[in-house]
């Protein structure tokens, strides 16, 4: 089941178990620099938000945590990293789920990401949405599809890379709602929403973080939430369920992950220091700021189970609409 968002109040109950024992664990989980890796490249929003994490873990372990930014590949880059490091809680990666649940489908990689790599800590959620520019005439779903279908193989739709959730989506929309909308892939948003706001390309299913500004400046036009729910960053915004495609329902969470080789009772010192800082109000103040929402604290176990879940969906996903690398 994908992660839900929870309200802060809400959240303090669910790590509240964990935050009585998280100081101990912390101090007893390391007293040597800790290196975070991020495969993404400085400046971007998940390295904006491990550094906001490492800070606090910093301050409760009383030791450097360090974040090395290890882009490319996919993600693949910094995985190997971690999985070549000793599996001592030394080297740890903040990332979202797509490096583990998407990617891999479409591109080679030369570890297991169901087997390698474990997740230890969510901390924030980002969800897929459909955006277009405020320049269009279409104003919500239905007559954006009427409008899609009056100008048959004219539009198309953007994702930030092929072999995504953003891809997913605009495949099975086309399949669901009849339209022939033509898929453009970017290597990243920010070029792809650019295009979309200068009318070039149509639509885009890009995740929150990245549009939320924009959407707030007024340079972009929201038309469903890729959700069961709505979003309380954006409460005046439809889900496609709602609308009739329930169907379309992608997110990511962002968290902490590990070598599958680090021992369990240091997987659970690592999960308690991770949720206490992330618990803290200038870190749950940052993940909102940043357009993700927060999620409740669950337990590793339960966090794979939930990855297993969003890989087997892809997997059939890929395999259904002959999603090629």
């Amino acid at each position: 089941m994908p992660i839900r968002p929870a309200l802060f109040c809400v959240r303090c109950v669910a790590v509240c178990a964990v935050l009585a024992l998280a100081m101990p664990a912390a101090m007893a989980w390391t007293n040597k620099p800790v290196r975070v890796l991020i495969p993404a490249p400085a400046g971007g929003t998940i390295d904006v938000l491990a550094r906001v994490l490492s800070e606090h873990l910093t301050a409760d372990l009383g030791q450097p945590v360090v974040v090395d930014n290890k882009p490319g590949a996919g993600g693949a880059i910094a995985i190997n990293t971690l999985l070549a490091a000793p599996p001592d809680g030394q080297t740890i990666l903040v990332s979202t789920t797509n490096v583990l649940t998407e990617i891999p489908h479409v591109m080679k990689v030369s570890f297991d990401p169901m087997k390698d790599v474990k997740p230890v800590a969510a901390v924030a959620r980002s969800t897929l949405l459909l955006v277009g520019s405020t320049n269009l005439p279409a104003k919500d779903l239905p007559n954006l599809i009427g409008y899609v279908k009056a100008h048959p193989g004219q539009l198309s739709f953007a994702s930030y890379s092929a072999g995504t959730v953003a891809h997913y989506a605009g495949l099975i929309m086309n399949q669901k709602a009849g339209m022939d909308l033509q898929h453009v892939p970017f290597a990243g948003s920010p070029p792809a929403l650019t295009q979309v706001m200068g009318g070039q390309i149509t639509v885009m299913y890009d995740g929150m973080v990245t549009s939320l500004p924009m959407i707030k400046g007024g340079k972009l036009q929201a038309y469903a939430l890729a959700a069961k729910q709505r979003s309380p960053l954006l409460p005046q915004v439809p889900t496609f369920a709602e609308m009739g495609y329930p169907d379309i329902d992608f997110n990511n969470w962002a968290g902490v992950f590990i070598s599958a080789q680090v021992p369990a009772e240091l997987i659970q010192k690592i999960q308690a220091a991770v949720y206490k800082a992330a618990s803290t109000p200038r870190v749950q103040e940052r993940i909102v700021a940043l357009g993700f929402e927060t999620v409740p604290a669950q337990t590793a176990s339960q966090l794979g189970q939930a990855l297993h879940i969003e890989f087997e969906r892809n997997a059939g996903i890929v395999k259904a609409y002959h999603i090629q690398p």
